[in-house]
């Protein structure tokens, strides 16, 4: 159920907080009740704090309140760690700071950092961090860290308890801790003399019972994040040690983690992978000693399930198809430093294959391209099986750790209770090295008898790895919700209640967090569970993962692709359940500038999606159902008449230019800024970033031409460099390369439809698209000439143009070569083009469209050929330009670009590139660096580079 009008308990926050960092609108607060688990609830506000100050004074508060008080990072937890029907307190949007020390040995990290974005900043020292859990692209520290978080190499030698260097947090109570301090052990003794002496009696207290000392070390020889890490009492003899592995894996119910510092790990640049296939599991087990010993770092299980899920999809190696009922596969994979050790590697498999009990003859490989086409095979399980569930249904994953040694007795009983509990669908895979086994299982929680057969398989789960196996019911995802009623079991009663009385010597208030971990109610795993509503065809298949957010530009505003799915989830069941209700009227109405408004459409959340969700195609399609029929006409008779929409877009332009020299740009932004809020965001706001409007191209030489020059809108209206359009540098760069283009006069008011799709004007874009195809079969002399687009947005809207057009024109589309700007420039260079000026370093940032196109690399090789260095921005994403979008909500461009943005200020570069002007200005705004098309650096003569700006000192902000 929702939780009250939560007003009252926002004012109250908003004396703690500055009010844009208390949110309590229904949008808000549905838009955080789910994390990845099955289970749902609904915060009474959503707080992001920046201080250790604000923290402080949010435990106050909570006590005060008597209010939960829960901490979420990405929310990409599995168990049900992050969500409450208290404070949810967000910390993903900021506590972004990350350092690295030692030439890469050490990094300190923030726990908003992501995994992923660490190991990027790291990669250039060779190292990595430990942890290496599937969701490290997503997932944040503070939830690597608050859980335990391992993954597929990193065993229990290398998680996020065994790589602690230091730690900075908070305690219940306010204090602060920083163990990194000389006398830290001292300072807590003297700032939270409870904790220490607590800490110590429980030291002593296990000290001295050996059965359940010797109990711990055995249960953390293995993974095992069920309860607290109670191995930091026999690991460590100081309380300030013992306090700092304590705090990792307690999810976020013990303190708050502010900071924390790890040491890395060598990450090898070679690796030699193989699938091995077997005839059955017990072989399949049987062999992992003999891999282990060979070295393998990897050894991933698959079960005959498993394969069959993925077996359609692309890539899938011919052996998947046509293997006996029980075949089972390894996914092996060796990783070394250097050509030496990869020749012992490949002699020690060599040895090894020939007495495995292999159905087919093992290739291993040291190809990256084969390598990721058989970790494809692994990766693809989830989404397999997520994208094929009945709707309606929620998504279920669990892992459990198994003795190695009877881990094939283990799958199959595993398999046999799936098969009993009525989900033979599911999939069971995992860790093999490390006994560590996942299962993915579809459940609809509608009903009562559906809840009840959820319970019983959980109960006999319990039963079969503690009681048969004595294994652990969690390995890397954390305790949370779904496991707290059956850690007494797994532990003992003196264990458990040992964890009981950290608990209480931590928070004894109980407002951390609570249920979470411990929890007396037995039924708490079948409690707050989700149902997934039918909503949009689109959006059914989304499993809320969260692997979506990192990528949305509108992250940090307003709403993610997960949030938004969340929320039209939460509109179809109020449509059925309160169709009059004023929650469902709010969310309708916030819902136009949160979900609509400021969504981009770029679809880049598609490509981190593991079913391929497009959240910005569902969004295209929501705007155009929005529009009327009057709208709708006015957007096809504008598509008709596209070269009178140039023309007052460059009269405008011009205007706006003059009204600068009088007002300034600052104040005209300003008036233009409240303007348009007046009028409901309906026109574009001024931005000093804008050029001034493009002379046309000069006309193009008589002469045979080598390709046509298709110039987009935006270049046509946006000049690249004074009044100079972008086309008459494109044209030049080509004749010089010996490829003389041929620049169509009357290419005025000819779009490529992107402008009118992303707006949901299909007709408008079906129109537009249809008379550029039209265009470009007379200009190409019926498809005999290549076209070269200016911009990379256009080229890959005239690339998938297909849909919107004719049966004639699919026909014509077919035929026509239709070239993104770099595959030109790439090719001019392959020709024997050399740019005339050799710059120290270059900016580049790949927009969304030159990802989607498979083209990053491409352009960063041009930028190569005339630079000593290429930086690509680690932040580097979406700019939320979005054609006019930076114009119509300029706010959605600055908050997409704030991490791209402190990084690009903080080098010292003689040039900043991209293949889209608008995408440029947005940069060009945010940066204070002007970003312009990367063919004025194959430009002869070369253009005043722009002046460099000296870099700030300081640690890394992600």
């Amino acid at each position: 159920m929702l939780s009250p009008d939560p007003m009252d308990l926002a004012d109250d926050l908003r004396a703690i907080l500055p009010r844009e960092r208390v949110l309590a609108r229904w949008i808000d607060r549905i838009a955080f009740a789910n994390d990845a688990s099955v289970y749902r609830l609904v915060p009474r506000a959503v707080v992001f704090p920046t201080t250790i100050a604000e923290v402080q004074a949010l435990f106050r508060f909570a006590r005060s309140w008597r209010v939960p008080l829960v901490f979420r990072a990405a929310g990409t937890s599995l168990s049900g760690q992050a969500v409450t029907d208290g404070v949810l307190v967000v910390v993903s949007r900021h506590w972004r700071t990350l350092e690295v020390l030692d030439e890469g040995r050490r990094v300190r990290v923030e726990p908003g950092v992501i995994g992923g974005l660490v190991n990027q900043h790291l990669r250039a020292h060779g190292t990595k961090i430990g942890p290496d859990p599937a969701s490290i692209e997503s997932c944040t520290i503070g939830g690597i860290l608050a859980n335990n978080s391992s993954g597929m190499c990193c065993g229990v030698e290398q998680n996020a308890y065994r790589t602690l260097r230091s730690i900075r947090l908070v305690l219940p109570d306010g204090t602060v801790v920083d163990t990194a301090l000389p006398d830290a052990d001292a300072r807590l003794g003297r700032d939270a003399p409870h904790i220490a002496e607590g800490l110590t009696r429980l030291r002593d207290r296990i000290g001295s019972n050996a059965t359940l000392a010797a109990r711990i070390r055995t249960k953390y020889r293995s993974k095992n994040t069920m309860g607290y890490s109670l191995n930091a009492f026999v690991d460590f003899d100081r309380p300030i040690d013992i306090l700092a592995h304590l705090m990792i894996g307690s999810e976020g119910t013990l303190g708050f983690i502010a900071e924390a510092v790890l040491d890395t790990v060598p990450d090898p640049p070679l690796k030699y992978t193989g699938l091995l296939f077997y005839p059955d599991l017990e072989t399949a087990c049987a062999s992992i000693g003999a891999l282990r010993e060979s070295g393998a770092r990897t050894l991933e299980l698959m079960d005959r399930a498993s394969l069959r899920a993925v077996a359609r999809q692309p890539g899938v190696p011919p052996q998947v198809h046509g293997l006996p009922d029980r075949a089972t596969t390894l996914l092996a994979e060796y990783q070394c430093a250097d050509a030496d050790a990869l020749a012992s590697i490949r002699d020690a498999v060599g040895r090894l294959a020939p007495t495995l009990p292999l159905l087919h003859p093992p290739e291993f490989t040291q190809d990256t391209a084969r390598q990721a086409a058989l970790w494809r095979v692994r990766r693809g399980l989830i989404p397999s099986v997520g994208a094929v569930r009945a709707r309606g249904t929620s998504f279920v994953m669990e892992d459990v750790v198994f003795p190695v040694p009877r881990l094939a007795d283990a799958v199959g009983n595993l398999r046999e209770l799936l098969d009993a509990r009525g989900y033979a669908d599911a999939i069971v895979f995992g860790h093999a090295k490390d006994g560590n086994l996942h299962f993915v299982l579809t459940q609809a929680f509608e009903e009562r008898r559906e809840v009840e057969r959820y319970d019983r398989f959980m109960r006999d789960l319990a039963d079969l790895v503690i009681g048969r196996f004595d294994g652990a019911l969690k390995a890397e995802h954390g305790t949370g919700r779904n496991m707290a009623p059956f850690v007494a079991a797994e532990w003992g009663d003196e264990a458990y209640a040992i964890l009981r009385e950290i608990k209480a010597l931590f928070d004894p208030d109980l407002f951390l967090n609570p249920g979470v971990i411990l929890n007396d109610d037995p039924q708490a795993h079948v409690l707050h569970l989700k149902d997934l509503p039918a909503a949009q065809p689109e959006i059914d298949a989304c499993i809320e993962c969260g692997f979506c957010e990192r990528t949305c530009p509108s992250r940090d505003l307003t709403l993610t692709p997960r949030q938004r799915i969340v929320v039209l989830r939460e509109i179809a069941r109020l449509r059925v359940t309160s169709p009059r209700g004023p929650v469902l009227r709010a969310l309708e109405r916030e819902f136009t500038y949160d979900g609509l408004d400021t969504c981009a459409a770029d679809g880049l959340c598609a490509l981190a999606c593991p079913v391929g969700i497009d959240t910005g195609a569902l969004v295209k399609r929501l705007r155009h159902v929005a529009h009327g029929a009057v709208s709708e006409e006015i957007a096809l008779a504008l598509a008709v008449r596209f070269g009178a929409v140039e023309r007052l877009a460059r009269a405008t332009l011009t205007a706006g230019h003059a009204l600068a020299r009088v007002l300034g740009p600052a104040r005209l932004a300003t008036a233009s800024r409240w303007i348009s809020g007046r009028l409901g965001r309906r026109l574009p706001v001024w931005d000093p970033a804008l050029s001034r409007a493009a002379r046309r191209p000069e006309r193009t030489p008589a002469g045979a031409a080598g390709a046509i020059l298709f110039s987009s809108c935006a270049s046509r209206v946006l000049a690249a460099e004074g009044d100079r359009p972008l086309a008459d540098i494109v044209a030049r760069v080509s004749r010089r390369g010996g490829v003389p283009l041929r620049v169509p006069d009357d290419a005025a008011g000819v779009c490529c439809g992107l402008a009118f799709g992303s707006k949901g004007y299909e007709a408008a874009a079906a129109a537009a698209a249809n008379h550029a195809v039209e265009r470009l079969w007379d200009w190409s002399e019926l498809g005999t000439l290549p076209v070269v687009v200016d911009a990379s947005p256009c080229a890959l809207a005239l690339k998938t143009a297909a849909p919107l057009l004719t049966a004639r024109n699919r026909s014509r589309h077919a035929t026509l070569r239709i070239l993104d700007g770099i595959e030109h420039g790439e090719a001019l260079v392959a020709a024997g083009l050399r740019p005339v000026v050799r710059h120290r370093s270059v900016v580049v940032h790949p927009v969304c469209s030159v990802r989607k196109l498979g083209l990053t690399g491409a352009l960063e090789g041009l930028a190569q050929r005339c630079s000593d260095v290429v930086v690509v921005p680690i932040a580097a994403g979406c700019c939320g330009f979005a054609g006019d979008r930076g114009l119509m909500v300029p706010e959605l461009s600055s908050a997409a670009l704030l991490a791209e943005a402190d990084e690009v200020r903080r080098g010292l570069h003689d040039d900043y590139v991209s293949s889209s002007r608008t995408c440029e200005i947005g940069l060009t705004r945010a940066t204070d660096r002007p970003f312009r098309s990367f063919w004025h650096l194959l430009d002869a003569p070369a253009a005043e580079p722009p002046t460099p700006r000296l870099a700030t000192d300081g640690p890394l902000v992600g």
